[in-house]
């Protein structure tokens, strides 16, 4: 029992298991079939797809073919317009004669093909393998990094009705590419090529750049690395254009070469050569207008908005700008006349660059990218990044950066000016040195120490960040002291935009010069809603350093810009950086109004010792007013604005610097002395200045600086004389002196020193008075050989001893007299000559003798560049005339010796 129902268990599991396993088995032969079937109806459906695509293909290929295949665009070209929406002017396009395939060398479709196009021989219009290969390429790089378009693509795309980028246009543009394949044959098709594509700007086809670029009508007579800087250009016919972008060109040119060797072209000698050929051809001048305002909307376009420079010329497009047309021909006015600028070296002129910006939202006002500006050509105003600002980035990367990082910092703040190195780097002042001035008076006086001082007590790391916080394109190596005077390179665009940062209160705005762009049907395609800004500074920091550059324009070195509004800005001058040469390589002025900012360069493209300026920053900063004085008529007058001051603490008032009072004094015969006394003044640390004047004198000399008592003691004094004196208290806080105080006179008792009368020794009169002539006649003798002109200031020598005073080899009569008082008059006078340093010798007092009396001839001023004074010689300039005075009698009969000590122009006296 126990087994049947084991059994029959088994047997009711083995049937349920056989149902179970039976029915899955029906199932998935029925779901076999639908999947097959699936399948088989989505095959026939692809194939169907497939034979309708190829034949939409087809059909639309040739018929878009058929419609176009004699023009380049069916929209016209594109317009541009100003900020007030008037037509600035149109894209044009300019084509030379189309040229026959068996005019244009082999070599040269062979660049285009091994740069372009490798396979374009052994594909039917496209290449499945480059399609692949550049999509392998965009998906590991995860961008679009390599296109696979051939040079039959290329074409249709040339002669297609619409710009837009969509999967449809470039299915279509395939169905052309393989139109134009089956109905034109190789040569043909590069034939057609070679004559549509553009090559920058508005030059299309091969011959017309080939004229464009090196002045070749024949195309035969091109070298092959002008063959391989054309063929360069279709990647990117703005990026790679050899007149404005000249190191870029001959990058692509090299990849070109290296390709064109590679596929068994050309040999690796002829390469290496090619490579290293620099570009110099100029085209001719032609007078157009707004071109270098175009070109830059047209690299704006390209990107920002991912416009190519052929889709703006054959689109259609409306683009409407920013820029002020009064601005911009003021620009091109100003720089059309030669008389601001200097005269050039032969053919190579002095040239120059502007922008024109508005501070309160970014907008690109006007723009002078150089003089003869061509289209598509080197646009010194943007492409230019080798050109030195020197003192004009003195407030970016030095005075502003310092009084953001340091509060105690102002204006006001004094800096010293004297002369130092700082480590090995040693500038100079051009105006001379001091021992300190205000940061204010350092930039208006353009001083550099200051400069250097300061950024050296900031870290230059701090001012160079902030360079680039403001849009200064400085690089690592520019990592040093002498970023203070400028030393890096930059253009007028990035100086322009820097500066309006201090123009806006602080706030940097994003520069643009596209409002709008529409396409052919007037929709809206691009459009700048919004200006993005940041602030770089504080509106105190902006604030003080526009008060600042104030004075540059006021007072400084900027007073050429001055014009009908309120101006601040800063000159810069660099100077030629070659040894030996003295020129001047590049001069700037940037500067603002409360309404625009601007910044103008001048200087040689290429400048050497024979292309150097002569002339500094003033004649930039005259540039820059006559345009910005026209430029500012369109917007209403503005001023800088002015920040509330913080309420200072209330402090006690200070007592004012009054008079000093109660001045008295007396002689002192036993210190041979006059004792001073008076009351203190009321004010805290006051110091006091004592003024003497002797009674045969006209004016009070200051004989006392910085006494902190109220008595002293002049013991320079001498017997038989009169002195007055009085006194003033200065305040060094605020570096002012009082009025003087009372006078209080002093008489010096004693006897007056003897006038003594000439004396000859009883038995020797005759030998004595020939001794006396023959030292006479010999002191006149070395005086005319030792005479030499100078340029400098000749110093009296003082003190006792007896001399003689020579004057010029033709004295004119001078005053007579007797003097009672020890040593001789002395002369200093200024004159012309070279400047020589003047040697002062020390005449040596009497020996103790007998007091003998000599007659000697004594000099009133002389006129000798050199002369011989009672206690020395000096050499100076011409001073007054002198000649022959009355008898001064002086003790001792011993003339003095000299010993040679060395001066500056001063003979230094014995004491």
């Amino acid at each position: 029992m126990a087994g049947k129902d084991n059994n029959g268990i088994s047997r009711v599991n083995k049937n349920n298991n056989a149902r179970k396993t039976t029915k899955p088995a029906g199932k998935s032969k029925s779901k076999g079939k639908k999947v097959w079937w699936i399948l088989f109806f989505t095959g026939v459906f692809a194939v169907f797809c497939a034979l309708a695509g190829y034949l939409f293909i087809m059909v639309s290929g040739e018929r878009l073919l058929e419609e176009n295949k004699d023009k380049l665009t069916a929209y016209g070209t594109s317009k541009v317009y100003d900020r007030n929406g008037q037509l600035m002017g149109e894209l044009s396009i300019q084509k030379s004669d189309p040229v026959d395939i068996d005019q244009i060398p082999e070599l040269l479709q062979q660049a285009f093909i091994a740069t372009e196009d490798k396979r374009f021989y052994d594909h039917s219009g496209v290449d499945i393998w480059s399609i692949g290969r550049a999509a392998v390429k965009d998906i590991m790089a995860r961008a679009m990094v390599e296109g696979g378009s051939t040079i039959t693509q290329q074409l249709a795309k040339n002669i297609f009705l619409t710009r837009d980028k969509t999967f449809f246009r470039k299915a279509t543009e395939v169905s052309i590419a393989l139109a134009l394949e089956r109905q034109h044959t190789k040569d043909e098709i590069m034939e057609m090529y070679l004559n549509r594509i553009n090559f920058g700007g508005p030059y299309y086809g091969i011959k017309a750049a080939s004229q464009h670029y090196f002045g070749k009508s024949d195309l035969n007579k091109l070298e092959l690395w002008e063959m391989a800087t054309l063929a360069a250009m279709p990647k990117g016919p703005s990026k790679y254009n050899p007149i404005r972008n000249p190191e870029l060109s001959m990058e692509r040119r090299a990849v070109v070469l290296t390709l064109m060797e590679q596929q068994g072209y050309i040999s690796a000698a002829d390469a290496e050569k090619a490579k290293n050929v620099e570009y110099t051809y100029e085209p001719p001048a032609t007078q157009q207008k707004y071109t270098a305002f175009i070109d830059y909307v047209i690299e704006e376009a390209e990107e920002k908005y991912g416009l190519t420079e052929d889709d703006l010329n054959v689109g259609g497009y409306s683009i409407y700008t920013t820029m002020d047309a009064s601005a911009q021909q003021a620009v091109e006015d100003e720089f059309n006349n030669d008389s601001n600028f200097e005269k050039g070296v032969g053919e190579d002129i002095v040239q120059g660059s502007m922008v024109i910006m508005n501070q309160h939202n970014g907008s690109i006002v006007a723009i002078g990218g150089g003089r003869n500006y061509q289209r598509a050509s080197f646009n010194r105003a943007f492409d230019s990044k080798v050109r030195q600002p020197g003192s004009s980035l003195k407030p970016v990367a030095v005075y502003a950066p310092a009084l953001e990082s340091d509060p105690e910092l102002s204006k006001d703040t004094r800096i010293t000016n004297e002369k130092q190195c700082f480590g090995e780097y040693c500038p100079n002042n051009l105006n001379g040195y001091s021992k300190s001035v205000s940061m204010a008076e350092a930039i208006q006086r353009s001083e550099n120490i200051p400069a250097v001082w300061m950024l050296n007590k900031i870290g230059v790391k701090t001012g160079f960040q902030f360079a680039q916080k403001l849009g200064i394109s400085v690089k690592e190596s520019d990592q040093n002291l002498s970023l203070a005077l400028g030393a890096t390179g930059t253009n007028t665009f990035e100086m322009a935009r820097a500066f309006t940062a201090f123009a806006n209160g602080g706030e940097l705005k994003e520069a643009y010069a596209i409002k709008q762009i529409k396409n052919s049907n007037g929709k809206v395609v691009h459009e700048n809603k919004g200006m993005t800004s940041e602030r770089v500074m504080s509106p105190e920091t902006a604030s003080e350093i526009t008060d600042m550059m104030q004075l540059v324009v006021n007072e400084g070195t900027g007073r050429n810009a001055r014009i009908s509004r309120p101006v601040a800005g800063k000159t810069g001058t660099t100077q030629s950086g070659i040894t030996g040469v003295s020129g001047i390589r590049d001069v700037w002025f940037v500067g603002y109004t409360p309404e625009l900012t601007a910044a103008v360069w001048m200087g040689y493209d290429e400048p050497s010792a024979e292309r150097m300026l002569k002339q500094s920053s003033p004649m930039a900063a005259a540039l820059w007013g006559k345009i910005m004085d026209k430029a500012v008529q369109n917007y209403d007058p503005q001023s800088f604005p002015v920040l509330d001051q913080p309420q200072a603490p209330v402090e006690p008032e200070q007592p004012e610097l009054s008079a000093v009072r109660n001045v008295s004094g007396y002689y002192n015969e036993e210190g041979n002395a006059v004792n001073l006394t008076w009351s203190a003044s009321e004010v805290s640390g006051a110091e006091y200045r004592v003024y003497r004047k002797e009674a045969s004198e006209t004016d009070y000399t200051r004989i006392m600086n910085e006494l902190a008592g109220t008595s002293t003691d002049d013991i320079s004094v001498l017997a038989g004389l009169t002195y007055s004196y009085y006194v003033t208290a200065y305040d060094p806080e605020s570096d002012q002196e009082s009025e003087p105080s009372n006078t209080v006179e002093v008489v010096i008792t004693g006897p007056a020193p003897p006038e003594e009368e000439p004396e000859a020794e009883p038995n020797d009169e005759n030998e004595q008075e020939e001794e006396d002539r023959e030292e006479s006649d010999q002191e006149e003798d070395n005086a005319e050989e030792n005479e030499e002109p100078g340029n400098g200031e000749g110093n009296s020598g003082s003190g006792s001893g007896s001399g003689q005073g020579n004057g010029s080899e033709q004295p004119s009569p001078g005053q007579n007299g007797t003097s009672n008082r020890p040593g001789g008059e002395s002369g200093e006078g200024e004159g012309a000559g070279e400047e020589d340093e003047g040697e002062g010798d020390s005449g040596e007092t009497a020996p103790s003798g007998d007091t003998g009396s000599t007659p000697v001839p004594g000099g009133t001023e002389g006129r000798s560049s050199t002369g011989t004074g009672r206690n020395g010689m000096g050499t100076g300039t011409t001073g007054e005339s002198g000649g022959s005075g009355g008898n001064t009698s002086v003790p001792g009969t011993t003339t003095p010796q000299s010993s040679p000590s060395s001066g500056n122009n001063t003979a230094q006296p014995q004491p």
